[in-house]
């Protein structure tokens, strides 16, 4: 099939004109002006010996299998959210049980929730939902559990050897979760007015958990003006 007339008079007319634009350029390189001179980095104190012990326990793995819980076919969508929770709170009495224990009220809250799930207001676990975060081709569970003082607790349970395993668990003051493909993000308030922490939490196949693979503080709006110091008036002679 041809091009119709006006395609062809369309073309002529493009091929005219990228002739004539030609006609005054030698096709010479012409310079994109000077170059910024390149600065590597530069180690500071290189006379300090390495750290012999780590700083920080921040790469630790988390991960505990679920007791009295079983995974059907292998597949975690079978497997009740609330049923996981039960499980967490008997296998850490200390923390939940007592007059005493941190999150005795998120216990005492368990009545509020329904049969499979979360059912009333003062239930603390949240809904469920379902990706695969391990890259295994099969969904993971992420639960989120409410705990006294506006903490959020954010759980990830993974099926390994047809048994339900917890590879991540952290609480805090939270302004919003996200799954973003494999990768959950966690929001949280910071004392600087105008910026927040956003915590990137991802699979590594070597610890077979999620890891805190980035932790940043982001500029998130109008931080307020700087307060203006006046200067010291000198004192005169």
């Amino acid at each position: 099939m041809f091009p119709s007339r006006h395609v062809r008079a369309a073309l002529g007319l493009a091929t005219t004109a990228l002739l004539v634009a030609g006609c005054g350029d030698a096709g010479a390189l012409r310079s994109a002006g000077p170059t910024a001179t390149a600065v590597g980095p530069v180690r500071l104190w290189p006379q300090l010996a390495p750290a012999s012990t780590p700083a920080l326990d921040y790469g630790v793995a988390d991960t505990e299998t679920v007791r009295g819980v079983t995974v059907a076919g292998d597949d975690v969508h079978r497997v009740p959210p609330l049923d996981v929770f039960r499980a967490e709170v008997a296998a850490h009495p200390d923390t939940y049980s007592g007059p005493n224990a941190l999150y005795a009220p998120t216990r005492e809250r368990l009545a509020d929730c329904g049969k499979k799930g979360t059912a009333g207001r003062r239930c603390p676990l949240l809904d469920a939902y379902y990706r695969d975060l391990t890259g295994d081709g099969r969904d993971d569970m992420v639960l989120g559990i409410r705990f006294p003082g506006d903490q959020l607790a954010v759980r990830v349970y993974t099926v390994e050897h047809h048994r339900l395993v917890q590879v991540m668990g952290t609480s805090d003051s939270v302004i919003s979760v996200e799954l973003a493909g494999r990768d959950v993000l966690i929001r949280s308030p910071s004392t600087l007015p105008g910026y927040e922490f956003r915590t990137v939490w991802t699979w590594d196949a070597h610890q077979h958990a999620m890891l805190a693979s980035r932790d940043e503080i982001l500029r998130t709006g109008t931080a307020p003006p700087r307060r203006r110091v006046s200067p010291v008036p000198s004192k005169s002679a």
